[in-house]
């Protein structure tokens, strides 16, 4: 069987398509498009069958390639820990406008986020904390392959931290959905980790904690900076003029829709 048959009986979308077609045959996408006419060994196409179901069935494309760029960068994922969205690209960029000589990641995942920034930031040092372990190994795979120097701890939000510490700079990308929300039906979000996806009634139990539990480890003028859902940007401002944040912004993602927020901590 050719390239082009393959694809077109796949019942997927052309770039999902091509996408598992050159994972299976182990080549670039380029060359499938350069060469539709190429025929297909078995082998091929018999791993290509099984991620093409894979696909039909909503195992998110990540999982079946076992990798998702994000901020440039290809960081190894699959099932239990939450595939890295274009969207959380905006709180990296927020977080190096501050450009922090120490910052913490709480809810690391992947540790997309806090590879980017140590990358980004070579001098500051860079804590990034999850409390799944299933997560927690994709984290220190990809660490250990972009950023070593990031440190990664595990453990519920501040738990895992001396009560000590302080830093300059706070992010977060927390789950969000609220329990019951008709999203969670959605196939993709079906197989990836609700822990990472639902927070409560309200989808705010996480941001919660994050934001009340910030102003004891950051530094006095230190900066919190957390991804939120569609509609929660009043309840987030609200959150952290109640916790002492003062300088408010917010961000919208390329869809037009409020997804960062974050503020400056009282310095007195």
């Amino acid at each position: 069987m050719r390239v082009g048959e393959a694809l077109s009986l796949a019942q997927l979308p052309a770039r999902e398509a091509r996408l598992l077609l050159a994972a299976a045959a182990a080549v670039p996408e380029s060359a499938l498009l350069a060469w539709p006419e190429r025929e297909l060994e078995a082998a091929t196409l018999r791993r290509f069958a099984a991620l093409a179901e894979g696909r039909r069935a909503g195992v998110p494309v990540a999982y079946l390639l076992g990798r998702r760029e994000f901020y440039g960068l290809e960081f190894r994922v699959g099932p239990g820990v939450l595939v890295p969205r274009p969207e959380t690209e905006l709180l990296v960029e927020r977080a190096l406008e501050r450009r922090p000589a120490c910052v913490l990641e709480l809810g690391t995942g992947c540790g997309a986020v806090a590879v980017a920034l140590a990358r980004a930031l070579p001098e500051a040092r860079v804590v990034a904390v999850e409390r799944s372990a299933a997560a927690l190994a994709y984290a220190r795979a990809n660490v250990a392959r972009w950023a070593p120097r990031v440190e990664l701890r595990q453990g519920d939000w501040y738990a895992a931290l001396d009560a000590r510490e302080r830093y300059e700079l706070i992010l977060a990308n927390p789950p969000y959905i609220a329990d019951g929300d008709p999203h969670l039906a959605a196939r993709e979000l079906r197989c990836e980790p609700r822990l990472a996806l639902v927070a409560g009634a309200d989808g705010l139990d996480a941001l919660r904690r994050v934001i009340t539990g910030a102003p004891a480890h950051l530094v006095p003028g230190g900066w919190l900076y957390v991804e939120h859902g569609s509609g929660q940007a009043e309840a987030v401002r609200d959150l952290l003029l109640r916790c002492g944040f003062t300088s408010l912004e917010s961000w919208t993602d390329l869809a037009g829709i409020a997804r960062v927020a974050g503020g400056r901590l009282k310095s007195d």
